[in-house]
């Protein structure tokens, strides 16, 4: 190795934020064993990299003891022969003995650049990791890449995001090529580099889309202040105005309902329902079995339901095909919910 070497370390650093000083750390961590491999040696042995010229030196370490108990000539040297060398040594110290092969520079130079090579693609890893660490619970924009027993591997640049088969939407079909939008469920560090994991199913994709679409949750004027989801089928959510002139639901769902169908059509027409929040707790709850009407709503605060009421038509329209209309009402106010007929109440 040479000072053209050194330069190139220098060049990494500023180009890859690679420290030059770790870099050659690491190399002659790394000679030390090309040595040992490459001539068999049982001796204790340090490289040095000189910082500035680049030369690689190796040296054979000796630990100093009684002249007496000198059982190992690679490793040990009687204190005696020491004190020949210089006087100044004592008991434990460690003699240094310069054992570098004539050839030595060709093995040092390949050991370097797998050494480099190595680096550099772990610090490629370690930006991507840092890079999408902090976009945890963001959403992401990507390709599909491929297809693989039911796992959507999805293009985010530099890297593949991971769409498990328990994060997508039921029934949704995802084709090589197709531009989707994905939530960030978990980044995560592996010995083969940064994993991403993604999410179709998440109700945290549902608020990304809207704060995406709606200017108003961006800026804070509107609150998203719960959802449930059932991913592929339907979705509720709960929103707030903090200024009295802003319409909380109206701003979500748009000028003739474009901001809520651009929402719908990235979800493979979900369904959206929007409805008011409120922090009186019958009043919440009503809106969330919202399209039914209610007629009455009984609390129990200690135990947390909720008695509600409705017109006997809507019996049917309140509890929901499969009862998801109210499952997902008492996710959305975090009540139980139970719902009667208003002649079912009255018997």
């Amino acid at each position: 190795m040479n000072l053209e070497f050194i330069e190139a370390l220098e060049q990494l650093e500023k180009e890859k934020g690679v420290s030059k000083d770790i870099l050659i750390d690491t190399i002659e961590a790394a000679l030390v064993s090309a040595y040992k491999r490459n001539f068999g040696s049982c001796q204790n042995v340090r490289t040095e990299i000189d910082r500035d010229s680049g030369e690689v030196k190796v040296y054979s370490q000796k630990r100093v003891v009684e002249s007496d108990d000198v059982y190992d000539d690679f490793l040990e040297i009687s204190i005696d022969e020491a004190r020949e060398m210089n006087k100044n040594y004592e008991l434990e110290d460690l003699v240094e003995f310069e054992v570098t092969p004539k050839n030595f520079g060709r093995i040092a130079a390949q050991t370097a650049k797998q050494v480099v090579v190595q680096r550099i693609r772990e610090a490629e890893r370690d930006v991507i990791y840092e890079e999408f660490i902090n976009r945890e619970t963001e959403i992401v924009t990507g390709i599909v890449a491929r297809v693989s027993k039911g796992i959507v591997y999805i293009s985010l640049g530099k890297i593949e995001g991971v769409l498990n088969q328990t994060e997508q939407i039921p029934g949704e079909t995802y084709e090589v090529g197709q531009r989707i939008k994905s939530y960030i469920l978990e980044v995560k560090k592996t010995t083969k580099g940064p994993q991403i994991l993604l999410s179709r199913s998440h109700p945290g994709l549902i608020k990304r889309l809207f704060e995406l679409e709606v200017p108003e949750i961006y800026d804070g004027v509107v609150q998203i202040k719960s959802i449930s989801r059932e991913a592929g089928s339907r979705t509720k959510m709960a929103v707030h105005s903090i200024d009295e002139n802003v319409d909380s639901i109206g701003a979500c769902v748009g000028s003739k309902g474009s901001r809520v169908k651009n929402i719908v059509d990235e979800l493979k027409e979900e369904k959206i329902d929007i409805i008011k929040y409120s922090e009186n707790p019958a009043e919440f709850i009503s809106s969330a079995l919202s399209p039914s009407k209610v007629i009455s709503v009984e609390l129990d605060e200690q135990e947390k339901s909720a008695k509600v009421v409705v017109p006997d038509y809507q019996l049917s329209l309140a509890i929901g095909k499969e009862g998801q209309n109210a499952r997902l009402a008492a996710k959305l106010t975090n009540w139980k919910i139970d719902i009667k007929s208003e002649s079912q109440a009255n018997n």
